[in-house]
Order: structure tokens, then C-alpha cells, then sequence
């Protein structure tokens, strides 16, 4: 896949390229005009000072006096007329030396070997390291004719080159900004496309199109823009649906209620009717009221992360006093309920925690077999709480455990029976546990059941005692 990272570095690196070519061929022009002969000007001068000092004390030892030389920051070769030579300093890369050029010194010429160094195309010639790219002065010395080469350690002269690089650093970013800013719009429009789309997407115009006809990171986000458009268009059919199921939840009881108040006035029923029908209506006024506990805890949850009000509690001792209240239901449906839980300490809500294990327990009891089996098992972790919720029920398809929690989304009510709900209680749980910094997942076979696994973090730095 040729990645957009791949292509902004193909043309970013193709402008520093050309920027830093332009900027050096007109670094090398100042440099060949200017700082050369200035460099073997002083250099030159240097060379001369040396030789002028040798000749006004000709008691110097030689030697002592190039080293000393040497040692802060040149490069030395001394030849004689006989034929005699030696180095001082760091050593030349190239000790080629024509013997002409040694000869021409020797009679009392200077050799300007920095200036008339070949005249390369790049400015490079500055560092070569090399005999030739010296300067040459004769001295005299105890009667005795020498020729003195010199040039100075790279490193001594590095100072001199600041100016060079400093015209070419800043050569190279005006250039580069210059060129980048033509070339971004290249780069920017699709960006662009993108933006109209979402504006479009703002104001609930989900069927929106996009160039995406691409293999790297821009037709990536395309085609997740568009995957997020669909899920927020799916979601937006979900919301209205849920209101249509919502108002048909609020108006089924509402209409029961309505009615069998009316019988009640009807003198002529009898008390066993009338026992009846105060039954229902207090059924349907339960299913109300849970109705609306749920949507507001809902809201709670999605208004306020602060509503956590966290404390020590045994998870296990929990979830087995929930088990317990269940045993009448359980056990009316025949269905075997089975445990694993030992006494472990967790730093959590445990109202939320509760509210969890209650909507799994209920869902594996309402969708489970006659005569099936629930297993709760709590296993603990180094740094985390797992419990799972384990049944023989009637089990859920992909589609379902792809959205099982999402807002407001109830299973395939063909295959749930009598069985209602409000398509909350999976979302309140995922909420509550990702308020708690947890993860929850589904492992399903249809028709054969459901386990939900409930994974929490514990953050021992955080957990007080249990008697705190």
C-alpha cells in the first residue's frame, strides 16, 4: 500500500533535495569568490608570523616549537634541502607533494595550495584533507634552507565555515517553505472533501459520497468516515425505533391500567376479579416504574462520570447475596444455579456494581431453558477481577452479539417468547463497567447459550480496607 506517510516523504524529501541543491551551488559560488582567498589570505599570514618568529630566535628547538604548533589545531610537514622531512599534527589523508612545488618553496616562493586548489564544483575542496591543499613559506634556520607546509586541523577552522552554513541553513528553509507551500494543496484537498462531508454529516444529511478510490491513509479514514456515517444513520433508525417501542412500553401498561381501573368500577364483579385485576395493574405499574428507573439511571450515567461513589466490597459475598434473592425464580423454573465465589476485595460502586450483576443474572435466568443451568464463577487476577455469567439458553446470532449492547437495541423478539424489555440493560451495564475502567464480551452459540465475561481492573494503590 503506498501510504500517504510514504508519499509526504517522497515529496518533502524531493524538496529538501532540490532546496538544498539550489541553496548549495549558491553557497559554493560565495564561498569560491569570497571565503577562499580570504582563507588562504590568513592562513598565508599565519604561515608567515611562524616562519618570522623562527627567524628572529635562531636558538628555537624546531621540534618543541611544532609541536607546539601542532597542538592547537595544525597540521605541519617540514622539508629541507636535503631531502629531510617530518610531520607534525594530525596526519594528512594525502602526503603527495610534487617535488617542483618543493623546489619552488625551497628558492623562497610561497605556495598558495588553499587558493589554487583544484576548482571543484562543490565546496567540499575546503576539507581535503591533503598536502597539496596547504600553504608552503620558506625560512632559513641555523644556515639551513626549509620549506614549511601548513594548513589548519578542520576542526580550529570549523568556526570559519558558520557563515557558509549559515546562509545555507537558511537558504534551504525559505526555499523549502516557498515549494511546500504550492505543493500542499495537493496534499490538503482531499482533506478538504473530507470536511464537506462532515459539515453535510453535522446537519443529518447521512447519505454523503467521498473520493475514495485511494490506498493509504486518507482512503482509510474515507472509508471509515463512511463506515461511521452508516453507524450514525443506524443509529439514528435505532433512536426511532426505540421512541416508536418506548411509547408503545409506556402506552401498553398505560391502557392496561385505564381499563382494568374501569372494571373495578363495575359493582356487580366479583373479589376474586377484583383481586385480579389490582393484580395486574400493579404489574404493569412495576414494568413502568422499571422502565423508568432505567432510562434515568441511563442519563445519570451519560451526564455525570463523578456519579461513581467507589468504596471496598467483596465482589463474591455481592454476587452470592444477589444468587440468593433469585432462588424462588430459579427454582421455578427448574433451572440449576451454580457458583464459584470466593471472598474477593474490589475498590468499586458497589450500587453500580450490583445493578451489573443483577441485568446478567436476569438475562441468563428470563433467557434461559426450562430446566437449564446458570454457573457464576469469580476468578481473580494480579491486576484484575474476572467473573463470568455463564447460561443454557436460547443463545444469540452474530448480528446480535455484534450490537447486543448498543443503545436501546433489543434480540430478535420471534425467539425471546413472551419475554420484553426495554433494550437498556446490556447498554447500563458496558456503561457502569467502562465507568470502572473494565471491558465486558460476549461468547454465544445460538441455541445452545451465553456466557458474558466482565473483566475489572485493580488498582490496589487506590483500595482502603475492607473495614474502611
Amino acid at each position: 500500500m503506498k501510504s500517504l506517510y510514504v508519499k509526504f516523504v517522497v515529496v518533502t524529501v524531493g524538496i529538501m533535495i532540490l532546496s538544498s541543491i539550489l541553496a548549495f551551488l549558491i553557497s559554493n559560488t560565495y564561498y569560491q569568490q569570497k571565503l577562499k582567498p580570504d582563507n588562504d589570505s590568513k592562513i598565508t599570514k599565519i604561515a608567515e608570523s611562524v616562519t618570522t618568529y623562527i627567524n628572529e630566535q635562531p636558538e628555537i628547538n624546531l621540534e618543541e616549537y611544532f609541536n607546539h604548533i601542532s597542538s592547537i589545531g595544525y597540521q605541519l610537514y617540514l622539508i629541507d634541502g636535503e631531502g629531510e622531512d617530518g610531520y607534525w599534527g594530525a596526519e594528512f589523508r594525502d602526503k603527495t607533494l610534487p617535488s617542483s612545488t618543493i623546489e619552488h618553496v625551497l628558492k623562497g616562493n610561497t605556495y598558495h595550495g588553499i587558493l589554487n586548489f583544484p576548482q571543484e564544483t562543490f565546496v567540499t575542496g575546503f576539507f581535503a584533507n591533503e598536502l597539496k591543499n596547504t600553504i608552503g613559506v620558506p625560512f632559513k634556520h641555523n644556515e639551513k634552507k626549509y620549506a614549511l607546509f601548513i594548513r589548519p586541523d578542520i576542526k580550529l577552522l570549523f568556526n570559519e565555515m558558520h557563515l557558509l552554513f549559515g546562509w545555507l541553513l537558511v537558504l534551504t528553509i525559505f526555499l523549502s517553505i516557498v515549494i511546500v507551500l504550492f505543493s500542499t494543496k495537493y496534499l490538503v484537498k482531499p482533506i478538504s472533501k473530507l470536511t464537506s462531508a462532515t459539515k453535510s454529516l453535522s446537519n443529518g444529511h447521512f447519505n454523503v459520497e467521498l473520493d475514495i478510490n485511494r490506498n493509504d491513509e486518507l482512503g482509510e479514514l474515507s472509508n471509515s468516515f463512511l463506515s461511521m456515517a452508516r453507524k450514525l444513520e443506524q443509529m439514528d433508525d435505532v433512536k426511532k425505533e426505540f421512541i416508536s417501542n418506548i411509547s408503545h412500553d409506556i402506552q401498553s401498561p398505560l391502557s392496561n391500567i385505564k381499563g382494568y381501573t374501569k372494571l373495578l368500577e363495575n359493582e356487580s364483579i366479583s373479589q376474586q376479579e377484583k383481586g385480579q385485576y389490582v393484580s395486574i395493574i400493579n404489574d404493569e405499574i412495576s414494568r413502568l416504574s422499571n422502565l423508568t428507573k432505567q432510562l434515568l439511571l441511563l442519563a445519570s450515567l451519560d451526564r455525570n462520570h463523578d456519579i461513581l461513589k467507589k468504596k471496598s466490597l467483596n465482589v463474591g459475598q455481592q454476587i452470592k447475596e444477589l444468587a440468593r434473592s433469585y432462588q424462588w425464580l430459579v427454582g421455578e423454573k427448574g433451572i440449576m444455579l451454580s457458583y464459584t465465589l470466593p471472598d474477593v476485595n474490589f475498590f468499586g460502586d458497589p450500587s453500580l456494581l450490583n445493578t451489573v450483576w443483577d441485568n446478567l443474572l436476569t438475562n441468563a435466568i428470563k433467557y434461559n431453558n426450562p430446566d437449564g443451568s446458570i454457573e457464576i464463577a469469580l476468578e481473580e487476577k494480579e491486576d484484575s477481577i474476572i467473573i463470568r455469567f455463564k447460561d443454557t439458553g436460547i443463545g444469540l446470532n452474530k448480528v446480535e452479539i455484534d450490537r447486543i449492547f448498543d443503545r436501546f437495541y433489543r434480540a430478535d423478539t420471534s425467539r425471546t417468547r413472551t419475554i420484553e424489555g426495554t433494550g437498556l440493560g446490556l447498554s447500563i451495564v458496558w456503561t457502569i463497567i467502562k465507568l470502572h475502567d473494565g471491558h465486558i464480551q460476549v461468547e454465544s452459540i445460538e441455541n445452545e447459550g451465553t456466557t458474558f465475561i466482565v473483566e475489572l481492573p485493580i488498582h490496589k494503590h487506590l483500595m482502603p480496607s475492607i473495614e474502611d
